[in-house]
């Protein structure tokens, strides 16, 4: 049996990281504090607070996850950066490079500091039910067992890859981080299109949700390739085979597809200050 988690302090407990909180709780964890406005209670013997003014200076946590809003993260840079001298920052904040994080921390702290180390993930909603994917970046200066700990951490709710170019971390951000809204709207158009051809919209709901659910179930519990998969469903000259004809040409899916990632890419680089805004 793996040993229990080590404390964490957990800065937002929101959708993402509510999920992360709950994959940990189930794997055990040590007593963490989890700074939150909103959330109501954490079981015991974990600690709710408000702000990171009242985690104790005596705490020393394994590791500091931000889960907080983007928009949000420099007001408490300056409270929790002298626990970043004790512990790894793992941030999941999108659109924030790790060392914009970690200049922010450095700013905040007393001349001559060490510097405070940020590793950087991407996870995805499908976490809050544990089938997430996440993506991490760490800088060269993390350690095989920092690494490790964040490996940990992002695979109680999921799936967990590692890059070793913090650019890679756009073109993630637009397939895994944005993803999940493109399968969504895969299910929602099925809906309409089965409506359409005359079903009941109960019905039509139902088959189309479970057939994107089923075959992604099927695609990742087979190993098989997703293109072989697509050809073991196509029977030459038959109904799949009428509708991919529409599907893949040019300027169908292959086009826009492509097109809608480039697009979600450059919308990270802007939001992360890589690119101007257009």
């Amino acid at each position: 049996m793996d040993a229990m988690l080590p404390p964490l302090l957990l800065v937002g407990c929101g959708n993402m990281g509510g999920a992360m909180l709950d994959g940990w709780l189930k794997e055990g964890l040590a007593p963490s504090f989890i700074i939150d406005r909103h959330r109501p209670s954490v079981p015991a013997p974990h600690h709710l607070v408000r702000s990171a003014d009242e985690v104790p200076d005596s705490f020393h946590p394994g590791m500091i996850v931000l889960a907080t809003k983007p928009q949000k993260v420099d007001a408490v840079m300056t409270a929790i950066a002298p626990f970043a001298l004790r512990a790894p920052v793992l941030s999941v904040l999108a659109g924030r490079r790790a060392g914009d994080l970690t200049d922010c921390l450095t700013d905040a702290l007393p001349a001559g500091s060490p510097m405070p180390l940020v590793i950087r993930a991407m996870p995805n909603t499908p976490s809050s039910v544990g089938q997430g994917m996440s993506v991490c970046y760490a800088p060269p200066a993390a350690t095989a067992a920092q690494r490790a700990l964040c490996t940990r951490l992002l695979r109680a709710v999921g799936d967990v890859a590692w890059i070793e170019h913090e650019d890679e971390m756009d073109a993630v951000t637009a397939i895994s981080g944005s993803g999940p809204a493109y399968v969504f709207l895969l299910a929602e158009l099925l809906e309409e299109a089965g409506i359409a051809e005359g079903l009941p919209p109960d019905l039509a709901r139902q088959i189309a949700r479970q057939t994107v659910a089923g075959a992604g179930a099927l695609m990742v519990r087979s190993g098989v390739d997703a293109a072989t998969l697509r050809r073991n469903v196509t029977s030459p000259g038959g109904t799949t085979q009428k509708a991919l004809d529409v599907l893949m040409a040019p300027d169908a899916w292959p086009a826009t597809l492509s097109a809608a990632i480039r697009a979600a890419a450059r919308r990270s680089r802007e939001l992360s200050g890589a690119l101007p805004v257009s």
